[in-house]
């Protein structure tokens, strides 16, 4: 044994029992906060062993790490400097990905959370698509959220010299990158995924509404770039010409459509659904500072999945918030102030870090490279994968970029007795957001001046930047010192959705205002226990006990003013408290809309990259007002805008007594004796590394019947993998006995016959899906049908292995927003679970498991 090795200091290991116990009351007692940090960011192995028992100890490992990068610089900081801004989440907070990943040792993945794709020369050969397809995964295993458009794809029906002869159009590929994501596993989390396309793209429309036939590409958030001649169009009430190759002066292929046609389909779908978001892309473009490099590499193409990022292909970048409540002096009170001294010290320092945090992602660069050198693959398998990270770190240490944003927006301004949403509400925080952008870019000037420029800085190119020109104007010295001493990185802010940062922060979230300040959760009891209060009883008999649970800080204005929140409080004195509250008609669901456009076009201002906000509607809003706060958010300066109509997509506002209206007429809507021929969906899975297929007949999109078995081998089905759509035909044998056929249409219109399902799959099998497609055909709740096949206790692992093909498949119709009963959320523990997208995802922390 070596000198080193004998030396070498043991980690102390602790089990779940103890970290939870000792981050509980890190927390004060919030058991929601402890889970998160300790699933998603406290230091584990891959044999699930914690290596920190508290945030306290991930903290000094962060803080090691930047001291050790700044001691490569002029006037470093110390190790203690770092830990005091970052200790208890109070001032500068990393987020995602360099929470987890900084000074870890047992995982080899990136430190950026946020990255785009593409081809150079828009290249849409099925070698290109398919090499993006693997890009995206080969990110997604290494932590990283994932962009890309889809705009250089040829349109459907397009020429091809293969043996389709026609193309199939972007949706095929979309369901593809989306299924891709859904079947990468990033340590209980999801993989994300932004799929975009230009408007000017022939086959945005069938891009529109890719997504509203359930259960298709529910692993992609999607997003339309729209442009100002669009915008013009429909403003105007006139036409617009899509074009392939988009925007091409002597395109191959072009339409002229109705403008306010689309746009209203758009809009539709987003009052419907959700989605798509629109991406305002003119406005992303003029304003973006690297697009003044466009013709070296830094073209911008698509967005992460949250939109805060739009990137060029292969850039990445990583995300730390500010804590704004943090800065409030005497919150809550009749003399609290923002302390803006400390705020401009704090925000050149987390400039500063995030700089040092490229550094680090570039070891983290070298270190999966390493890792892609000694796998035992053959060459010819690693290279895109290696090729992907070679060009990852070059944009890394050729533009540097970061991006610092903000969390705890609402709770500011709470704090400051300021109503969000209100005009002092705007003109206050974008007085905090140019304070902001200022003292960041003044701090990456000042980083220049000690370490360099960002390598092909050129101040000419960007002369005529608007957002540059706004800095100019400003803050005169700050440019004339950047034209001189140049800046160390091409771009600098951004401000991201903070789920689970605000959860440790203890704050609302982002840039949002507050979600509720008070509600109400439910927790499981034994109605024989003494010690318990039964409130509820549910339609299973199961007895649960209500309790409230009140937003950190409006707890905190609470103490404040002397109420005492341990108290049993009647719905109506919850009520009262509110209305005196600083969060009274300041929640997501209170603030003016248009208000809120408003303020996110003008805090867009000082924001070089892009915001992630989400403006929430009531349910019973018109189409015609989600269209008009799409206009607005345009004509303000917003770089994108997404809405959410409440119930729209997850569900989560429908009573009991709608779900039994819904689930009634689905059971009388279908007819007593099965149709000749049903319209059908193809469901491909993966089960246990095998390749199985299902087929789903279905009645006005509900499931009807199912057929499923192995798909690639020598017994089992094979038909193309771009076949999603078909019908299943009732038929008859020679004998007269009856048997099930799939046709399909194939690309060149000519239909293809697969006769008798149920002679293709094992007999087993078929035996069981007649008893599933009964259970179907007389109307039984869907989510029930998969608890039934779940609960299945089978002998033969290969009727197993069908069973979770079956179940996998139907969860994909199950409604969202769906409460899923007798589960248990393996992160938070709750059993607060719904459906989503065929998920089951956690209504208290989010975290959601597929398959």
């Amino acid at each position: 044994m070596s000198t080193q090795s004998k030396t070498t200091e043991i980690p102390k290991k602790y089990t779940q029992e103890e970290a939870f116990e000792a981050s509980v009351k890190y927390f004060k007692g919030d058991e929601l906060a402890a889970r998160v940090w300790i699933n998603k960011y406290a230091l584990k192995d891959s044999q699930g062993h914690i290596y920190e028992l508290t945030p306290n100890d991930m903290h000094v490992r962060i803080a090691k790490e930047i001291a050790r990068v700044e001691a490569r610089y002029p006037n470093p900081l110390s190790e203690q400097d770092v830990f005091d801004l970052i200790k208890d989440f109070k001032y500068i907070v990393p987020q995602g990905s360099p929470m987890a990943g900084i000074g870890n040792p047992y995982q080899t993945a990136s430190l950026s959370n946020c990255f785009v794709i593409g081809n150079e020369g828009d290249s849409d050969s099925y070698g290109g698509i398919m090499k993006i397809d693997q890009e995206q995964v080969q990110l997604m295993k290494r932590r990283g959220g994932v962009g890309h458009d889809l705009s250089h794809i040829r349109p459907k029906g397009s020429p091809v010299k293969n043996s389709a002869l026609t193309s199939t159009g972007i949706v095929p590929f979309m369901e593809r990158y989306s299924n891709s994501t859904r079947e990468v596993a990033q340590d209980g989390r999801r993989g994300a995924l932004m799929l975009s396309v230009s408007i000017n793209h022939p086959d945005s429309e069938d891009f529109i509404d890719a997504k509203l036939e359930q259960g298709k590409v529910t692993g992609a958030n999607v997003s339309v770039r729209i442009d100002d001649a669009f915008m013009k169009a429909v403003k105007n009430n006139g036409e617009y010409t899509q074009k392939y190759p988009i925007f091409s002066a002597s395109p191959k292929f072009s339409k002229t459509i109705d403008a306010n046609g689309i746009w209203k389909k758009i809009v539709h779908n987003a009052w419907k659904s959700a989605e798509p978001g629109i991406l305002f892309w003119d406005t992303i473009i003029n304003e973006s500072v690297p697009d003044c490099y466009a013709d070296l590499g830094y073209k911008t193409v698509s967005t992460n999945p949250c939109g805060e990022i739009p990137l060029c292909p292969y850039d990445s970048c990583r995300l730390l918030a500010i804590n704004l409540l943090s800065y409030v002096d005497n919150p809550f009170t009749k003399q609290a102030s923002f302390d803006f001294e400390l705020f401009k010290k704090h925000v050149v320092v987390a400039q500063r870090i995030m700089d040092d945090i490229i550094d680090l992602e570039l070891e983290k660069i070298d270190a999966i490279l390493e890792k892609i050198e000694a796998d035992p693959e053959h060459a010819d398998i690693k290279e895109t994968e290696r090729n992907l990270w070679i060009n990852i770190q070059k944009k890394a240490q050729e533009g540097r970029r970061t991006g610092i944003g903000i969390t705890a927006e609402g709770d500011m301004l709470a704090a400051l007795g300021i109503q969000y949403g209100s005009e002092a509400g705007n003109d206050f925080s974008v007085e905090v957001h140019k304070t902001l952008g200022i003292e960041a870019y003044r701090a990456s000037v000042m980083a220049a001046k000690e370490r360099g420029a960002f390598a092909i800085f050129d101040a000419e190119r960007e002369k005529n930047n608007p957002f540059i020109l706004r800095l100019k104007e400003a803050d005169e010295k700050l440019y004339f010192d950047m034209l001189e001493h140049g800046r160390r990185n091409i771009a600098l802010l951004t401000i991201a959705p903070t789920g689970t940062t605000s959860l440790m922060t203890q704050t609302s979230s982002g840039i949002e205002p507050v979600f509720m300040p008070v509600y109400k959760r439910r927790r499981k009891v034994n109605p024989n226990d003494k010690h318990v209060r039964v409130d509820f009883v549910d339609e299973v008999g199961d007895s649960w006990e209500e309790y409230v649970v009140f937003h950190h800080r409006f707890k905190q204005w609470m103490e404040v003013n002397g109420i005492d929140s341990s108290q049993n409080f009647s719905q109506q004195e919850l009520d009262d408290l509110i209305k005196k509250s600083p969060y009274y008609k300041a929640t997501s669901n209170d603030v003016d809309w248009l208000s809120k456009v408003t303020m996110q076009g003008a805090v867009q201002k000082w924001v070089d990259h892009s915001i992630s906000v989400t403006i929430n509607l009531p349910n019973d809003v018109s189409e015609e007002l989600v269209g008009d706060l799409y206009m607005k958010a345009w004509e303000v300066g917003c770089k994108g805008v997404t809405v959410y109509r409440d119930g729209s997509r997850s569900g989560v506002l429908i009573s009991n007594d709608e779900k039994k209206k819904e689930d009634t007429e689905t059971l009388t809507n279908f007819p007593v004796k099965r149709p000749e021929v049903l319209e059908a969906d193809v469901v491909r899975l993966q089960n246990k590394k095998e390749k199985w297929i299902a087929f789903i007949g279905l009645i006005d999109g509900n499931p009807y019947e199912i057929f499923t078995g192995l798909a690639d081998d020598e017994d089992g089905i094979l038909i193309p993998r771009w076949v999603e759509k078909g019908v299943i035909m009732k038929s008859r044998n020679t004998d007269g006995s009856s048997r099930y056929d799939f046709q399909y249409e194939n690309k060149r219109g000519y239909k293809t016959t697969i006769e008798g399902l149920s002679h293709k799959f094992n007999p087993e099998y078929w035996n069981y899906a007649k008893l599933i497609s009964s259970t179907l055909r007389h109307g039984m709740p869907i989510d029930n049908i998969v608890e039934l096949i779940n609960s299945l206790q089978l002998d033969s692992e290969s009727i197993n292995t069908w069973k979770n093909g079956v179940g996998r498949a139907l969860k994909r119709y199950v409604a969202d927003g769906t409460t899923a009963k007798g589960h248990t959320c393996s992160n938070c523990k709750s059993e607060n679970l719904i459906y989503q997208e065929g998920c089951l995802t956690c209504k208290d922390c989010g975290s959601s498991k597929c398959g």
